[in-house]
């Protein structure tokens, strides 16, 4: 009975502040291929209630928790991490690449990376700003001078206070990249990454590939005509945000490989990881055949 009820159960879809999943419902290509689909926005974005975690709380911790979804989107070395530690599987079929960068008022006497050394970034814990911060520093300053402050929330809270300025630098990707912009905000270091799709241990193999069939039709609407779908953005920001937003401003966003995320990337990844001891209990024990799920394995 029980697996009865399971493949009768709809998809389920964590949306990750990007702009395919909603196109794809808005292009019927989730319906045209036959997927029995649900998003829920399960970090409540528009109320921002879910990103502000508290102190050493974020991608990572919500995948140890479990989320309730048969996909969600994280960075890649969370997923990869969680993945290695039986937390669900990697899809290893397509992996995408998400604009980033640590951003600072107009006026804030921070110019180059360099000025950053010693002084407070705000990123998310075990999340995609706080490895990508730790990738682009270290190129201009040695490791024990970059200095991550991890209580200031998920992307819009610290995006919140960037704007109130309560934190003198924070590390923003999707929307709030586009919105620091349009604000007038600096961008002082690009720190663009990868991110990876986790795919539930009970999630059904050809609804997962009917997934990431309509979200390649929704990437390739992306590529030809972008400003038709910006405004997207809209539907996971903070409501009290929206009134500010000009969306006619926004790039593309986040952007889907096909290509395989591979045994080379996977092995890498983990070992830069370890290197840094983002983890204090490791990352993982699973190898690359038994964490991800694909064509590709």
């Amino acid at each position: 009975m029980a697996e009865k009820e399971m493949k009768m159960a709809k998809f389920v879809i964590a949306p990750h502040m990007r702009l395919h999943e909603w196109i794809a419902v808005e292009k019927g290509y989730f319906d045209e291929v036959g997927l029995d689909y649900v998003l829920e926005d399960q970090l409540l974005s528009a109320t921002g209630e879910r990103h502000d975690l508290g102190d050493r709380v974020g991608a990572y911790q919500t995948y140890e928790q479990g989320r309730t979804c048969d996909v969600s989107s994280a960075c890649h070395w969370t997923v990869n991490v969680a993945s290695a530690s039986g937390h669900g599987k990697l899809y290893a079929d397509a992996y995408s690449v998400s604009p980033c960068g640590i951003f600072v008022p107009a006026d804030s006497s921070i110019k180059r990376p360099e000025d950053l050394a010693g002084l407070p970034i705000s990123v998310g814990y075990q999340s995609g700003s706080h490895y990508s911060t730790i990738q682009a520093m270290e190129a201009f300053v040695d490791r024990d001078q970059i200095n991550l402050s991890f209580s200031d929330g998920l992307l819009f809270k610290r995006m919140e206070h960037l704007i109130e300025g309560t934190v003198p630098a924070a590390n923003l990707f999707s929307g709030p990249y586009y919105f620091m912009e349009q604000l007038g905000f600096r961008k002082v270091l690009d720190t663009s990454f990868m991110m990876a799709v986790m795919v539930a241990e009970d999630a059904n193999p050809e609804d997962v590939e009917k997934y990431f069939g309509a979200l390649k039709r929704a990437q390739s609407d992306i590529d030809n005509r972008q400003e038709l779908y910006t405004h997207y953005y809209r539907d996971e920001f903070p409501e009290k945000f929206r009134a500010q937003m000009d969306t006619r401003l926004f790039g593309p966003g986040e952007r889907i490989v096909f290509e395989t995320y591979s045994r080379e990337i996977f092995d890498e990844s983990r070992a830069w990881v370890a290197e840094r001891d983002i983890f204090e209990d490791g990352v993982g024990h699973l190898d690359y055949d038994q964490a991800v799920v694909g064509t590709s394995n």
